[in-house]
């Protein structure tokens, strides 16, 4: 956000009461009651839970555009750009947590609970008395062989093309952060750009695969510990991808309009930070899911 040029340092900006929140979480509220009705089969839970979606996206574009007339009317100083840095960086933080409990139910199903009904330690009466003969090998849909026989996705074909891909994303939306500090306007808009274009082509492979898993494969959300993890973890990351190029798209208008400089630009650097952040879990995912 662009940051205020009062003489005053030490006013601290403070926005008149919001609609937004309570907005929000009205749309918060039907969007959870839609989903978990629609996975519950009920009649208008899909219907809700777009009407909600589409009420979070509203009550969205509303707040942020809020925001964004306050850092361009110069309300925002020094004191208030500090809070914003220290913001995202504990959002960034509570993300990594989150896909952390991710990766960890992902290490413990594959170095302890496999090795346990397969008879290793103390799972040995559980493998005798209950899955005798079960092979404790990754990947597995577990003893019961739930969701029936599938196949994995070949770590070297569009996983590695989406790696690629993101990581080149990463090195354009460097190359614009620094475009703009050196107030290099074109180069900055085609960088940037570049970034966008990478996220919604990330998008499409991904896409391309879940139909590939789902119709030839076998490979779905019920195939067991192993589709469940994958589709957790590949999943959340893609609606983090999402999100991450809709952020990007904004920050490439705000910057058409001139609304940052050189000095005062922590929204592009805000959305840079997230995009470095997704692209690291990326790689974790690309290791530990796809590769071994």
């Amino acid at each position: 956000m662009a940051q205020s040029h009062s003489p005053d340092a030490n006013i601290y900006f403070v926005p008149h009461s919001s609609r937004w929140p309570f907005l929000g979480s009205i749309a918060l509220f039907i969007t959870m009651v839609g989903i978990a009705s629609w996975f519950n089969e009920v009649s208008w839970g899909k219907t809700a839970f777009f009407v909600g979606i589409a009420l979070m996206v509203g009550v969205l574009f509303g707040w942020f555009g809020d925001v964004v007339r306050e850092s361009v009317r110069g309300n925002y100083n020094r004191q208030v750009d500090t809070s914003f840095r220290m913001g995202m960086i504990w959002f960034i933080f509570s993300e990594v947590m989150f896909f952390g409990a991710f990766f960890g139910a992902l290490f413990y199903a594959r170095q302890y609970a496999m090795p346990w009904l397969g008879g290793e330690g103390d799972g040995v009466m559980t493998n005798s008395l209950l899955w005798p003969g079960f092979s404790a090998a990754w990947p597995s849909n577990g003893p019961g062989a739930i969701g029936g026989v599938y196949q994995t996705i070949p770590a070297w074909g569009l996983p590695l093309l989406n790696t690629m891909i993101l990581l080149t994303s990463g090195m354009t939306v460097t190359i614009a952060h620094h475009a703009l500090k050196a107030g290099h306007r074109k180069q900055l808009l085609v960088f940037l750009g570049l970034t966008v274009l990478l996220g919604a082509v990330f998008l499409y492979f991904q896409a391309e695969e879940y139909i590939h898993a789902y119709t030839e494969l076998n490979l779905t959300l019920g195939s067991g510990i192993y589709g469940s993890t994958f589709f957790m973890l590949t999943g959340f990351h893609g609606a983090h991808v999402t999100l991450g190029t809709i952020m990007l798209a904004v920050i490439w208008f705000r910057c058409l309009k001139g609304h940052f400089t050189k000095d005062n630009h922590f929204a592009f650097e805000a959305v840079a930070w997230y995009w470095h952040f997704v692209d690291v879990v990326w790689l974790g995912l690309f290791l530990f899911v796809y590769v071994l």
